[in-house]
């Protein structure tokens, strides 16, 4: 593939140009003459079409590998590599999670100018979700039940894993704002940390606007907030990352893939992420965008592992609008940080932040919520 056909998913369930190049065969081998297991030949095999990053598979002698390389403003090194001691926790315990692999020096994360890269051993099974963007609910109940189950287990793997909280707010699902016992005075005491995002924020009524979205979800929801356990999360459990033994009703997941959003929330913040990604079409915004019966199938499949009480039911509900808050502002400063493009931070601030909140406000949303407290 050339690098000017190569195309990312975009904001609109659209396909656009990349805003950051795609691998090379130079640059490949460049950065895997660290890595003696991998000789060459090295042909790129497929690019991914994530738009945050760029990746490709990349055929070896050695074998099959996933090359990804992050702007340095992204990711560092320190950061990368808090995901790699996450996904070495989980593998340990079990987890079906392709292996990071260390470069001649033990590195897993590899400064070269301004770009972090990682290499990750090739998955096992199938990934046919891999052309899906997030936020396209799944048309295979027995897939969403399975995925449910398997966000069980990683949950239960990923107890007792206690590093500290992530490094970053760059997209990152954090849910330190959800946990606040007041989101607002939380994000004011960021900003000075944040500066992109504080410039942005400063050319809007972000205090009204924030509030008016996530408030009366937050007064529901915070009572409990407290009283959950801290966890190690994955923060984009979507089907296209996950690999699977066939596309079969009764398929199983082989592999779990892509833990860069990962970091300390707590179980249901995850499992709320996991509905809004699977079960909602937010790429149609209005209108019954809610998928019921998916939504129904992940909490089934999540309950079968770890049960689900009615309290946290509900709490699940609350949570729900706002899961998005958090990373929505991370969005927002790599837009503007980043990759410099002011209409793509104005649709994850009015869209993604504002919008999906103002929809759960709808009788759709409250409908789809109802289903979520009812079990």
């Amino acid at each position: 593939m050339s690098t000017t056909d190569h195309r990312v998913h975009g904001l609109a369930a659209d396909e656009i140009a990349p805003d950051w190049p795609p691998l090379t065969a130079t640059e490949v081998a460049t950065l895997l003459e660290r890595y003696p297991g991998l000789v060459a030949p090295r042909t790129i095999h497929w690019h991914s079409p994530r738009p945050l990053s760029a990746a490709a598979l990349v055929d070896t002698a050695g074998g099959r590998v996933f090359v990804k390389r992050h702007h340095a403003s992204v990711r560092t090194t320190t950061t990368l590599s808090e995901e790699h001691r996450f996904i070495a926790w989980l593998r340990a315990a079990g987890m079906p999670i392709p292996a990071v692999l260390a470069d001649r020096d033990g590195h897993t994360a590899i400064a070269i100018d301004d770009s972090t890269y990682e290499v990750h051993a090739s998955a096992a099974g199938i990934d046919i979700y891999r052309d899906t963007m997030s936020w396209v609910p799944l048309r295979e109940l027995r897939h969403a039940h399975t995925a449910g189950t398997m966000l069980a287990r990683l949950h239960d793997a990923a107890e007792g894993y206690a590093a500290p909280q992530r490094d970053c707010h760059r997209l990152v699902a954090r849910s330190d704002l959800i946990e606040a016992d007041d989101p607002l005075q939380a994000l004011a005491a960021q900003l000075p940390q944040r500066p992109a995002l504080a410039a942005y924020l400063a050319g809007r009524d972000w205090q009204r606007e924030i509030a008016a979205a996530v408030a009366p979800f937050h007064a529901v929801a915070q009572p409990q907030l407290a009283r959950q356990p801290r966890l190690w999360t994955h923060g984009d459990w979507h089907v296209s990352n996950l690999c699977w033994s066939s596309d079969a009703p009764d398929a199983r997941i082989e592999a779990v893939l892509d833990f860069g959003l990962s970091a300390r929330s707590f179980a249901l913040f995850d499992l709320a992420t996991a509905v809004e990604r699977n079960a909602i079409a937010w790429l149609e915004v209005d209108g019954d965008i809610g998928h019921h019966d998916v939504a129904t199938a992940l909490l089934s499949g999540y309950h079968a592992v770890r049960p689900l009480e009615r309290d946290q039911r509900a709490l699940l509900a609350a949570l729900l609008p706002m899961v998005h808050l958090d990373f929505a502002l991370s969005e927002v400063e790599y837009f503007c940080a980043a990759t410099h493009t002011l209409a793509h931070a104005d649709v994850a601030y009015d869209t993604f932040l504002r919008g999906h909140a103002a929809w759960f406000r709808t009788p759709y949303g409250q409908a789809l919520l109802e289903t979520i407290r009812e079990g």
